[in-house]
């Protein structure tokens, strides 16, 4: 009866985790939910389809372990092979959290003083003029140059890390120097994390993908993750492509490039998770951390505005939690863990571009597990006359930076409700009233509001300025 009992129980455990995937799977989630009107909710097919992605890893942890992991679509566009829950994706930046780790491993070992002068331990190549340190250089507040790295086609030269640093052929980059007073300011900087990958070979002796290993990925049995560059063989036959935001495949699959710290690992969503649980494992004081206490709090504590040592850290309480995301040629990636609630995801796409995609299905895993962030804001709309309507439609002009020329904006009416086109941000996008002035963008939760002759339109740090190009209807 007892033997019964249990497997019942698995078995009962077993259907309920699959029913709750299958919710998250079917429930992606719009910014916004809009009093009286029925929620919009999509599928994770229909969103892929709908942003040509052409694959996805997820992983999703309640409770402090994995309830459930899975891929979605092909390994490349056209393809056949199925992206799995062990379908190798670029991390991107979320590397610069893992070399963070390896980092607060050797100053747990007393190898590294992370408020000591880097140049202490550099042997190959020293900071030109400065002096700067590690927990500066992790919470990106040591002044450095050069936001981050585009990598290298399988087929062009590649520099060394040397090269790198001092922007020397064949590298593409600028020089990494110190171009601000050390902790006088945030500024991301991959740069610096160039600098963090050098301490490390340099006070050990060995390879940084050797040292990856060791440190981190052989003690969470994190299999699918590795710096090797190349990819072995058999790694590669799993790796997904990486594709241009068109929905083409980047020649050659994918860049690589010497700043593995900043941006080159190789990685799988369940691994992802494998290393939040560990960090929060080990900041709570569980038995057989990876990290002291000291360090993993360290880590989680905010040095200057919203970094830690490695991750971005924002809410308190119970919506506390470490996050990092990331950009590569042909990938987008994101990774959240809320250690209060022990609840996270990590979201890998083989597509650049794909921050709507993996916002999506935060809020649908957001939803499903009650978390304390990311679900869907509910807004109830202001009752607006059509001659208010009228005032604000029209055609805007609006510069986004780097842009060679201002976007014409239409501002639409259509069926008494309010539309905004602004590619690549937002096209064709609901703006939901909150005043006469206040609009929220009902996909992606973007402020908008309007002057007598322009809008501003703001989304996390950025503001945008509109002016009015055509007369009000």
């Amino acid at each position: 009866m007892r033997r019964r009992s249990v497997l019942t129980t698995i078995l009962a455990l077993f259907l309920f985790s699959s029913c709750r995937s299958a919710n998250v799977l079917s429930s992606l989630a719009p910014a916004v939910d809009v009093e009286g009107r029925a929620p919009v909710r999509w599928t994770l097919d229909e969103e892929l389809a709908k942003y040509k992605v052409p694959g996805v890893s997820i992983a999703v942890v309640d409770g402090g372990r994995i309830v459930f992991s899975c891929g979605r679509g092909v390994l490349q566009a056209g393809g056949k092979e199925p992206v799995t829950a062990h379908t190798l994706f670029q991390a991107a930046s979320i590397s610069k959290v893992v070399a963070a780790t390896m980092t607060l491993r050797l100053a747990d070992a007393g190898k590294l003083d992370l408020d000591a002068d880097v140049n202490r331990y550099l042997r190959s190549w020293k900071v030109p003029a400065s002096v700067v340190t590690l927990r500066q250089l992790m919470s990106h507040t040591a002044g450095t140059s050069v936001h981050g790295f585009f990598g290298y086609a399988a087929d062009e030269p590649k520099p060394t890390l040397l090269q790198v640093l001092d922007a020397q052929p064949p590298a593409k980059n600028k020089p990494i120097r110190v171009t601000s007073v050390p902790g006088s300011e945030t500024r991301y900087s991959g740069g610096g994390v160039v600098i963090e990958q050098l301490v490390l070979t340099d006070v050990t002796g060995k390879p940084f993908p050797d040292l990856a290993r060791e440190l981190v990925f052989q003690p969470l049995r994190m299999d699918d993750s590795t710096f090797e560059q190349p990819l072995p063989e058999a790694m590669r036959a799993r790796a997904a492509r990486g594709h241009e935001e068109d929905g083409t495949t980047i020649p050659g699959g994918w860049h690589i490039g010497p700043e593995m710290a900043a941006g080159w690992m190789w990685t799988s969503a369940e691994d992802l998770m494998r290393w939040a649980i560990a960090v929060a494992d080990a900041r709570d004081g569980k038995p057989r951390p990876l990290l002291s206490r000291t360090m993993a709090t360290a880590m989680l504590t905010r040095q200057k505005d919203l970094y830690g040592l490695g991750p971005l850290l924002e809410g308190s309480g119970r919506a506390f939690a470490f996050s990092h995301g990331g950009n590569n040629p042909g990938y987008t990636t994101q990774i959240t863990y809320f250690p209060e609630t022990r609840q996270g995801v990590a979201i890998l796409v083989n597509k650049v571009g794909a921050d709507l995609l993996i916002d999506e299905i935060m809020r649908a895993v957001a939803s499903e597990y009650g978390w304390p962030a990311h679900q869907p804001r509910r807004v109830r709309p202001a009752a607006l006359t059509a001659s208010e309507l009228a005032a604000i439609a029209g055609t805007y002009s609006l510069q986004f930076p780097g842009a060679p020329e201002p976007t014409a904006v239409p501002v639409s009416i259509e069926n008494g409700r309010l539309f905004l086109s602004a590619p690549p941000i937002l096209v064709h996008e609901e703006l939901i009233p909150l005043s006469a002035t206040r609009f929220i963008s009902a996909t992606w939760g973007i402020s908008v509001e309007f002057q007598r002759s322009s809008f501003t339109l703001t989304y996390g740090d950025n503001t945008f300025t509109a002016t009015r190009a055509t007369a009000r209807h």
